[in-house]
């Protein structure tokens, strides 16, 4: 459909305009004046067009003459009424969606990727939803959005419009709080095309539903975006020291040890703590994180939820193959009883089949993830049991050792007001620390 509030740029008008020109035609039928235009200004350069070129314009249902005086002036009065009806429509609109967003009900536009409207509520999308779900995980892994839409690409996942992925729209499913169980809407007032603008908070709606992602995770996620959009720098060396890719001082600022000095030291506000008493704080907070068996518990509840969300991803992406299995298999017959092209045939099969080898290729690495979390399945006694044994080989560690554990135990460390806060990664914390001592061996 084409709004009425300006139709003078759409390309079938122009193409119109310049029959007329050219003689092509004489007059123009409509139904009534309304149906042609309802902005006052294009109704008078019609007008005006149509005048100036010998041109008829036509209403079935309305007399207008525009060779007199009278029917001047009753085109261009009828041009007022229409442009009047359709801001009244405008603000009787405006005033309906404002008014469902301050009683939090739903306006049912399009759904966000994920999620899909179902009486009325926002359900989970069994397809869509595990693919956003690992947009997240890859994202935490290698914090680039132009590296996670070639790796969803590459596994034969596509947009919902069936495109590949990029960089724009995973930052767009990246940073929607539909994911953490929150949808707003009536937040944006578009202008043109591109142009949107922010309306004020007092108008927005928000629905609850079924959230992808834990809030823990999505603010993880977002506050990484929101770093990297203050300004992109290259990517440092890698880190020497067992804490050097993760500690940060209180103001901010990362920090770093001087060489010949055995402290990290923070170059904006001159912040500093020495390395070996950053280590033993660690071990003492860790020790009495995995000697709390009830968050040990909450920690193997997360990595159970992680377990069944695979599993749903897996199911997923068996669906998947065996949709684009299907379409190959009636386009075939589309072929083979000439109702399609060779070249026909050839436009869809080659990127169907690309994208079907890409579903299989990444087949395999979903089911061995899913046999990998029931075989490491832990109880609480086995981790806390795990931990201790850790612990114990921790001082005969080298620094790469300790390095990898600390990096999958724990996602940031802030040293600032004599205080020092250790944010431990998210879900698998726990059992990236058996892994991890389980994969570097008996030492």
């Amino acid at each position: 459909g084409q709004s009425g509030k300006s139709v003078m740029q759409h390309p079938e008008a122009i193409r119109m305009m310049k029959d007329v020109k050219r003689g092509h035609i004489t007059g123009l039928v409509f139904s009534k004046l309304a149906r042609l235009s309802r902005n006052l200004r294009e109704v008078q350069d019609f007008g005006d067009f149509f005048r100036d070129q010998n041109a008829d314009l036509i209403s079935l249902s309305e007399s207008i003459d525009t060779s007199t005086a009278g029917g001047r002036m009753f085109f261009h009065l009828l041009g007022v009424f229409a442009h009047w009806e359709r801001e009244e429509i405008a603000e009787r609109v405006s005033a309906s969606v404002l008014t469902r967003a301050k009683l939090g009900k739903s306006i049912n536009g399009q759904a966000p990727y994920g999620y899909q409207w179902k009486d009325r509520k926002l359900i989970l999308h069994p397809e869509e939803a595990p693919v956003r779900r690992l947009a997240y995980e890859l994202f935490l892994q290698h914090r680039r959005k132009g590296t996670v839409a070639k790796l969803l690409t590459a596994a034969g996942y596509r947009s919902r419009e069936g495109n590949h992925w990029h960089d724009m729209q995973v930052a767009r499913v990246l940073t929607d709080p539909s994911a953490k169980g929150t949808y707003i809407f009536n937040k944006y007032r578009k202008h043109g095309d591109w142009q949107n603008t922010i309306k004020p908070e007092s108008e927005w709606g928000k629905v609850e539903c079924e959230p992808l992602v834990s809030e823990d995770t999505w603010n993880q996620v977002n506050q990484l975006i929101e770093e990297q959009r203050k300004g992109w720098k290259k990517p440092g060396r890698a880190p020497v020291h067992i804490f050097g890719s993760l500690i940060h001082c209180g103001c901010g600022k990362k920090m770093y040890v001087r060489t010949g000095t055995p402290r990290y030291f923070c170059r904006k506000c001159c912040n500093k703590i020495p390395m070996d008493d950053l280590e033993a704080i660690f071990l003492e907070e860790s020790k009495a994180f995995f000697a709390d068996a009830s968050r040990v518990s909450r920690c193997l509840t997360e990595a159970q939820r992680g377990l069944v969300e695979k599993q749903e991803a897996l199911t997923a992406h068996e669906r998947e193959i065996a949709k684009v299995k299907e379409e190959i298999s009636r386009t075939f017959q589309l072929y083979q009883s000439s109702h399609i092209t060779a070249q026909g045939f050839g436009d869809f099969y080659k990127p169907a089949e690309e994208r079907l080898n890409q579903l299989l290729a990444t087949l395999p690495k979903l089911q061995a993830e899913v046999d990998i979390l029931k075989v490491n399945k832990l109880s609480t006694d086995d981790v806390v049991s795990e931990a201790t044994t850790l612990y114990n080989r921790w001082p005969a560690m080298d620094t790469d050792e300790k390095r990898k554990i600390a990096e999958a135990l724990v996602e940031k460390i802030v040293v600032g007001n004599g205080e020092v806060t250790l944010t431990y990664s998210h879900l698998t914390s726990s059992e990236e620390a058996c892994n991890c001592q389980q994969q570097l061996g008996p030492g």
